[in-house]
């Protein structure tokens, strides 16, 4: 952003940052990428440079004065990873002070920590192919803190269609839909990806949605919310292959992505209001 695109043309200074200013030229929204036309006003930090539109402001600037943003992907995760990796470390060290260095070059972090790097780089891949397609229909929120838990959502989508509460997963193996009973006995529906049995993963989009529409209860918008499961780097076959279990979406990214684009009933307006809404409710974790 330049100086001539502020208001009045005068350079902004450091005591200005979060001010709303309108543009003289188009610019892009930092935090959820939707274009902005000449004209339109907007939230200004002057530290970044980085402009953001009302409906991204409207959630309020952040503790040092910063506009606020959609979140980082992966983050949570991989603080997890860091501080349970550290912890191993500390506590090798702490064991045996002359060849602690030595065991750690030469073992690896156990499975159960490094699946939080995997799992964080799984969100990240996910994240930046949405944020590349994000604009006025298709807002985005990263790595949100769940009230009153230490569990998060990976993301949030919404679009025309309504909200799309997203859980990426980094799992080899090809999902699949198992279907069982029928006749005889109650039927019954299995994730399984690979050899393995996934289904507690559709239980937990289930609580993820129920979340997100509790932050949607009290704002007289009607909308729809969607679970939905993306499995970043798993055998999916060449053609087709994504389903729904129990009203959850499971698909790849590229099924995803087109899934978000579809047409629906919110217009942009809508779109904005309720990003807002849950970006403020819904703070990153």
């Amino acid at each position: 952003m330049t100086e001539q695109q502020t208001a009045g043309g005068d350079p902004p200074n450091r005591d200005d940052r979060g001010r709303q200013i309108r543009l003289r030229y188009p610019g892009r929204c930092s935090s959820c990428a939707s274009s902005l036309p000449a004209g339109a006003t907007v939230h200004y930090d002057a530290a970044t440079k980085a402009m953001t539109c009302t409906a991204c402001g409207a959630v309020g600037l952040a503790d040092d004065g910063s506009v606020p943003v959609i979140g980082t992907a992966g983050a949570s995760a991989r603080r997890i990873h860091e501080r349970r990796s550290q912890g191993r470390e500390d506590r090798i060290r702490a064991a045996h002070p002359r060849i602690g260095g030595l065991i750690l070059a030469l073992t690896d972090d156990p499975q159960s920590t490094q699946a939080w790097a995997s799992g964080a780089r799984g969100e990240e891949r996910l994240a930046a192919r949405l944020n590349a397609a994000a604009g006025d229909d298709l807002r985005l929120l990263h790595d949100r803190r769940i009230p009153r838990s230490r569990a998060n959502i990976d993301h949030i989508a919404v679009t025309p269609t309504g909200v799309h509460v997203i859980d990426a997963k980094r799992y080899r193996g090809r999902p699949e839909l198992r279907v069982e009973g029928g006749l005889l006995r109650a039927r019954s529906e299995k994730l399984v990806v690979g050899r393995r049995d996934c289904t507690k993963l559709v239980d937990g989009v289930h609580a993820q949605v129920d979340v997100v529409r509790a932050a949607l209860a009290d704002s007289r918008l009607d909308v729809a919310v969607h679970g939905v499961l993306c499995f970043v780097e798993a055998d999916w076959p060449l053609i087709g292959g994504d389903f729904s279990t129990r009203g959850v979406y499971v698909g790849r990214p590229r099924t995803l992505e087109k899934r978000l684009r579809a047409h629906g009933d919110c217009g942009v307006d809508t779109i904005a209001a309720i990003h807002g809404l849950l970006a403020g409710r819904l703070p990153a974790s």
